[in-house]
């Protein structure tokens, strides 16, 4: 299957532009699995809860899920992509599966970052393994949710085959502890990390680029340079993240020894 990372610079508050602009880089790409950046139809640096209502969406009557599914849909592909997401009273930093026939699947992100605890609400929804384009298994994490372990291999206990990762990194340790936990868990994975700088008041982030593509063994397949808004789509064998051996005589979840961990 053809796999597709997207490295986007979103300009904060701008819905409408940030649309209109991925919109046009997703036209001309043919693939069957697109993965975009955290937030990346809103930005990221909020300075209110006001300010993030005003750019929180729901889920399927959003402007983005709307343009972005009739997307899926022309061009075939399913599309993983991050905003804030409105469910009542509160606002949750979600990703959206979106397949090329309208089914849909979305993630709560379950590990805050800094000041996003501020204005967002916890995920509540856990880690899920959804049916992407042509059955394939992907599970969703949203950036922080790298730094634990636990996040990526209960995906991959459930039965994903690629872990979609959209990102808005500022520390510099992502992109090389995801080679870890693809080649443990024996699984693809794509971290779409954005691009640029946001600053208000009180706080100023760079943002790190270097949005990738793993192998289940921890090869970088693709990686993006810090600054650049670009796709990159390659074909990847999907079943390869089926297979847990590491010798004759080793595999990575047979040979795990439960009644010993404590997690």
């Amino acid at each position: 299957m053809k796999v597709t990372v997207v490295q986007f610079q979103p300009k904060l508050l701008a819905i409408d532009e940030n649309i209109t602009r991925l919109a046009a880089m997703l036209d001309k790409i043919d693939s069957d699995l697109v993965v975009l950046p955290e937030l990346a139809t809103s930005g990221y640096l909020f300075s209110s809860m006001k300010e993030l209502k005003k750019v929180a969406e729901s889920i399927p009557d959003g402007s983005a899920f709307k343009r972005f599914a009739k997307l899926a849909k022309e061009r075939d592909f399913s599309i993983v992509y991050g905003f804030p997401e409105k469910c009542g009273d509160k606002v949750f930093n979600s990703s959206v599966l979106i397949n090329p026939d309208g089914s849909y699947n979305t993630y709560r992100k379950i590990h805050l970052f800094d000041r996003e605890t501020l204005y967002f609400s916890p995920g509540d929804k856990g880690f899920v393994v959804q049916n992407a384009k042509n059955n394939v298994k992907i599970g969703m994490m949203i950036c922080f949710d790298w730094q634990f372990p636990e996040a990526a291999r209960t995906l991959a206990l459930a039965g994903a085959q690629i872990i979609c990762h959209p990102s808005n990194l500022v520390l510099p340790w992502c992109q090389e502890s995801m080679k870890l936990r693809s080649l443990e868990n024996r699984v693809f994975s794509i971290t779409a990390n954005r691009t640029g700088k946001e600053a208000i008041a009180d706080a100023e982030l760079n943002f790190t680029g270097c949005s990738q593509i793993l192998s289940p063994l921890g090869d970088i397949l693709v990686r993006l340079s810090t600054d650049e808004e670009n796709t990159a789509t390659i074909e990847i064998d999907e079943t390869k993240a089926l297979d847990k051996r590491i010798s004759e005589r080793n595999d990575a979840f047979a040979d795990r020894r439960r009644e010993f961990y404590r997690l």
